[in-house]
């Protein structure tokens, strides 16, 4: 979110997660990141690097969510001397793009209703 009062440069921030009744964070913006690096990177050791994680982290967070939402986001492929690959399914797509659309709508709303409540007054 970049938008900004005058001087004082505050801006809103919030973290945001889709959970479950039984499961904290099944997907948010660490999973979206993920998503993202595995289809760029076409391996989770290489969107693990790309985003300075362990491949551990990458893969307990990758069982989570597929675990939580009960879908395929990826494809995964063993491979020989060059390593295995990984590709987004159809589904883990369509995840990324819903949960990018979602995450902007929402910092349009936090921002909306950040300037409804705060004026230039606010911050002197």
């Amino acid at each position: 979110m970049a938008a900004r009062k005058g001087e004082s440069g505050l801006c809103p921030r919030c973290k945001l997660w889709i959970s479950r009744d039984d499961t904290e964070g099944a997907f948010g913006d660490g999973k979206w990141r993920l998503l993202m690096a595995i289809g760029r990177e076409g391996s989770l050791q290489g969107a693990a690097q790309a985003m300075e994680i362990s491949y551990r982290k990458a893969w307990g967070d990758l069982r989570k969510a597929e675990a939580s939402l009960g879908c395929q986001l990826v494809e995964r492929h063993r491979g020989g001397r060059s390593g295995g690959e990984m590709q987004l399914t159809a589904l883990g797509e369509r995840w990324l793009r819903n949960y990018g659309n979602f995450r902007r709508g929402v910092e349009k709303a936090v921002i909306e209703v950040f300037d409804e409540c705060f004026d230039e007054n606010s911050f002197r």
